[in-house]
């Protein structure tokens, strides 16, 4: 076996909580960077410019998601199965997976710049945006879903990457274009002061380069298997299928999930821009804070696909228990910090104390119950990586969408205070952790690891 296939192995074999270790932690190491694109954003436009371009940038994010968050989605279903062929040692298979995906993602980047081009201003019209935050709301996504290809595209790339057991190069690339994205930032907004364009341009070129340098290593691969072929990109209708049938459901999960927290920040826009603002820079908080749990929850899927393509069903059990145990006694200490320190750290985007006063009311609520959105996001990494991403999806969709929107809509109309919207995420956490564990110890793993 050569060097590059063993690699590509080394989740199969070892100290399991090494194994995960040592690929969560270059996956960590990439979401911080990814965060430092969101803050410089926030931090720029929060000291550059006026409360309200802050309001708008901060309180797009769910929008973002909604339609971003679906063709990511079905990128991990192409990242399940390509790590799927990677255990199994099917080079052919894998080299058909990868080019296929990449497809998927040429098409995907398309589709979501018309959507978004389309979409997002009636969305931000029917989510109450206050009349003096939308047009800088406009100004920003008309450039943001503009530019949108880069970010499909990066997000494909670095799955696919992923996929091979290869965490630590999309890191490198991506804090390359997170240093190019702050230096934009300052320029355009700070220097230039083209507000919350400035900010959205930055972005797209920052994240145009990651793609480049993805792209560059992608068509130096050594290994022909793994190596990207212009001429190998088209649509293959059994892997399409494979990879929409382990993604779809994922998809639809992040759109939904998008789409009910535009619901709820359409409630927390009727609070005015100062809720808005303290909601947002909360989340640029929680962003940082949470970032153990997204690193584990993204490994978690490879280190169980692998190893069921590799027939380790024991060494797969074993390593999901680590791994969602891990991740909610870190996510439950860092919640503890978060609440003593929100007032400072809510300091470093808002300045206004009234902002200030609804994002110590959020989190105050919220960061307590961490380790439940720990369990929920963990759990659903598990059965993705079973190839069960069906249940994810229906749990959250019932619990973080249906339930979640139902929940603030009915009890703003009788207690219309702005913590009663904060309170919907741990009950929702809370439900959809009931739901999965069910789910899981009646998991017949054996099943799952015959299943693609």
């Amino acid at each position: 076996m050569n060097t590059q296939l063993k690699k590509v192995q080394s989740l199969t074999s070892g100290s399991i909580p090494d194994s995960i270790l040592r690929f969560a932690l270059p996956l960590f190491l990439g979401q911080l960077l990814q965060q430092f694109y969101n803050m410089a954003d926030a931090w720029v436009i929060g000291n550059f410019a006026s409360n309200n371009a802050f309001a708008a940038v901060s309180s797009g994010g769910n929008l973002t998601f909604m339609i971003i968050g679906f063709f990511s989605g079905i990128g991990v279903g192409g990242g399940v199965v390509i790590s799927r062929y990677f255990g199994a040692q099917d080079k052919a298979n894998t080299q058909k997976a990868i080019h296929t995906d990449f497809f998927f993602g040429i098409a995907a980047s398309v589709i979501a710049t018309v959507a978004g081009l389309l979409i997002v201003p009636r969305m931000l019209v029917w989510m109450k945006t206050p009349e003096d935050v939308l047009p800088y709301s406009l100004q920003y996504f008309r450039v943001y879903f503009g530019g949108v290809t880069t970010i499909v595209l990066y997000n494909i790339c670095m799955s696919i990457m992923q996929a091979q057991g290869d965490s630590l190069r999309p890191l490198y690339y991506l804090g390359i274009s997170s240093a190019t994205n702050v230096v934009l930032d300052l320029l355009f907004v700070a220097v230039f002061h083209w507000d919350v364009t400035g900010a959205a341009v930055a972005t797209v070129i920052a994240q145009g380069l990651s793609v480049v340098l993805c792209l560059v290593r992608m068509l130096r691969e050594p290994e022909e298997h793994l190596r990207l072929n212009p001429r190998l990109i088209r649509w293959d209708k059994e892997m399409m299928s494979r990879i929409i049938r382990q993604g779809l459901p994922t998809g639809v999960q992040n759109a939904v999930i998008g789409l009910g927290n535009v619901v709820i920040q359409s409630n927390v826009n009727s609070f005015g821009a100062y809720a808005m603002s303290g909601l947002g820079a909360y989340s640029k908080v929680e962003g940082f804070a949470f970032l153990p749990v997204t690193a584990m929850s993204m490994t978690l899927p490879t280190f169980v696909s692998q190893n069921l393509g590799a027939g380790n069903i024991e060494r797969a059990k074993k390593g999901s228990l680590f791994g969602v145990l891990s991740a909610m006694i870190a996510a439950e200490i860092i919640g503890i910090i978060l609440y003593i320190s929100i007032p400072q750290l809510l300091k470093l985007f808002i300045s206004d104390p009234e902002a200030i006063v609804y994002g110590i009311i959020h989190a105050r609520i919220d960061t307590l119950f961490y380790c439940m959105l720990a369990l929920a996001h963990c759990a659903a990494g598990v059965l993705r990586g079973c190839g069960k991403s069906t249940v994810p999806m229906v749990v959250m969709l019932g619990c973080w969408c249906v339930l979640r929107s139902i929940y603030v809509t009915v009890i703003l109309q009788f207690i219309h205070e702005f913590r009663m919207i904060s309170w919907a995420y741990p009950l929702t956490w809370t439900v959809s952790c009931i739901l999965f564990v069910v789910y899981i110890f009646r998991l017949n793993w054996n099943r799952a690891a015959e299943r693609l």
